[in-house]
């Protein structure tokens, strides 16, 4: 079967303060989306789908892209204002993206197969892609989807805090909600606690399961998704400008009114991710250890 790898990669990275989607992470320059990339095809993904800018795509095509293209099909869509539907009227002086919901949406006319959704600013790890992979394959063609589910202790940051959506599940896997969770750390202690409300913190299970934007679907998303777009942009109210509309409330939505059933497929894989500067020699370090214990070859394309 024909499984799709697409990318997210049209985002800012405001806190990270640059664009960390093309920063050099492994020892010889590799960018995380790069390792991604390799753990799908691995794991039997054959066609990748990049979600960029306009003006990203060349260094996309330099970096990464022309050389895949030898080995799987790729393609390219852009996450501009010139996607959203005619009747929505942009305010001028919006800058900020509309969300992930838009991101996927604009890949909806080059995609015929079910896909995996990832974030290109993270690295996930071989066992999760092997997992979707193989749940995605198997879904049926309307009614369900899937989503990895990682350790809540697989995903801090020991430079800052971090916002994850805490899985809620019945006893047989079945996603129920997700709850956003703000300002999430490690304390010197060993818990990860919450500390939005309260400095000192709500201890949170280290083996809660959280979502890292790592969802698989079938096409038949893409109805809902753009029905419910649609509906965000015309109940954003005036003067804001930062509304966006993202995969975890669109799914928490299906699931509530449509009865869409989400697998939640845990692995032990440990994420990181560079959401702060200071992560970078850590995020380095990791990769470089990987690359040495031959987990990953000397060149991955």
């Amino acid at each position: 079967m024909e499984k799709t790898l697409l990318i997210m990669a049209a985002g800012m990275g405001s806190r990270y303060g640059g664009n960390k989607q093309i920063d050099g992470m492994g020892p010889h320059g590799e960018i995380l989306l790069e390792y991604s990339i390799y753990d799908a095809l691995q794991a039997g993904f054959t066609k990748v789908v990049f979600i960029i800018k306009r003006d990203f795509e060349q260094r996309i095509r330099d970096m990464v892209g022309d050389q895949l293209a030898k080995q799987v099909k790729v393609e390219y869509v852009y996450q501009e204002f010139d996607s959203l539907p005619a009747f929505y009227r942009l305010p001028p002086e919006r800058v900020k993206p509309f969300g992930t919901v838009h991101a996927v949406l604009c890949a909806a006319d080059v995609i015929r197969e079910p896909f995996a959704v990832i974030n290109a600013d993270d690295y996930y790890g071989r066992d999760p892609y092997r997992l979707v992979g193989e749940r995605i394959a198997t879904l049926r063609p309307e009614g369900e989807a899937c989503m990895v589910g990682y350790y809540l202790k697989n995903t801090v940051s020991d430079n800052g805090h971090v916002t994850r959506g805490v899985c809620a599940t019945t006893p047989e896997g079945k996603l129920t909600g997700v709850t956003e969770t703000y300002k999430i750390q490690p304390f010197p202690d060993g818990t990860i606690r919450d500390t939005n409300l309260d400095p000192s913190g709500v201890v949170l299970d280290p083996d809660s399961l959280v979502s890292m934007n790592l969802f698989g679907f079938t096409p038949a998303i893409f109805d809902s998704a753009r029905r419910r777009f649609d509906a965000f942009l015309r109940a954003i109210k005036p003067g804001d400008i930062k509304a966006e509309y993202v995969l975890p409330v669109l799914i928490d939505q299906m699931m509530r009114e449509e009865g869409l059933a989400v697998d939640v497929l845990p692995t032990d894989a440990v994420w990181f991710g560079v959401t702060y500067k200071e992560d970078k020699p850590f995020v380095q370090e990791q990769l470089r250890r990987m690359h040495e214990q031959g987990v990953y070859p000397e060149t991955l394309f």
